[in-house]
């Protein structure tokens, strides 16, 4: 038997008539492209603007199919929402790293906690390469060769230090109920943890983290108001993530 909840579940599905839902699709297919194109122009070459599109295509019907007139949001801002989180799925589910590339982001994890704990500030670029006992030059390119071969984010599944396989959850999943109030609490404490970590960050790195998520500036735009070379910024980018994910899977543990 259906129950109400159910009932109500399924009248939100069926808001649109087969012929609106088609129109209402079709009115926002622009949406599709230009989310994914911001969102492919901040990722390295080889991801596949195809595979973008086709996601938030995906993610574009999931938000006709259950858009809810109800709610205080209208369709184009919830479609921008749906599609732009497709998209992010999508990349989330690939499998970017090698265990080579997973060892160099932890020993850059490593290194960091090691020159904070005793010097009590943010380390510099110089400190973390000596504690790794390499050129300031050969840190460069292995933040720039991580930052080439994946895409980095706070958002992506936490593996574990031995193992490629993922936790099966992500930090906006950890997040997303604002109903629960056992979650509703998680997420006003990893707000406090992340905006604590993003202090300890030196200044340059707080203006790259800022104007890439905040503003949604790319690498390249970043690059001019900063005075610095997109290869820098990218660096820059890709050691700040690192510092941060670190400070957020201590939180989380």
């Amino acid at each position: 038997m259906t129950s109400a909840y159910e009932k109500k579940i399924e009248k939100r599905r069926c808001h649109f008539s087969p012929l609106e839902r088609e129109d209402m699709i079709r009115k926002y297919a622009y949406l599709v492209k230009y989310i994914a194109g911001r969102v492919a122009s901040r990722l390295p070459a080889n991801v596949a603007f195809d595979e973008l599109v086709s996601a938030g295509s995906l993610g574009l019907i999931d938000a006709v199919d259950k858009f809810d007139p109800e709610k205080d949001v209208g369709l184009k801002t919830y479609a921008q929402y749906r599609i732009k989180g497709a998209i992010l799925d999508e990349l989330r589910s690939m499998d970017w790293y090698s265990r080579s590339m997973r060892k160099k982001i932890q020993d850059v994890e490593a290194a960091v906690q090691k020159i904070e704990a005793r010097k009590e500030r943010p380390a510099s670029d110089l400190e973390v390469a000596e504690e790794l006992g390499m050129p300031l030059e050969k840190y460069y390119k292995n933040l720039s060769d991580i930052h080439s071969a994946a895409i980095l984010s706070l958002d992506a599944c936490i593996r574990s230090d031995d193992s490629d396989e993922g936790t099966g959850s992500t930090f906006s999943e950890g997040i997303r109920s604002e109903d629960d109030p056992s979650a509703s609490v998680m997420k006003k404490e990893l707000k406090h943890v992340l905006i604590e970590a993003i202090k300890r960050l030196t200044e340059k790195e707080q203006t790259v983290i800022s104007l890439y998520y905040y503003e949604e500036m790319t690498l390249k735009e970043i690059g001019k108001i900063m005075d610095l070379t997109e290869s820098r910024i990218c660096q820059i980018h890709t050691q700040s993530l690192i510092k941060l994910r670190s400070r957020i899977r201590r939180y989380q543990s």
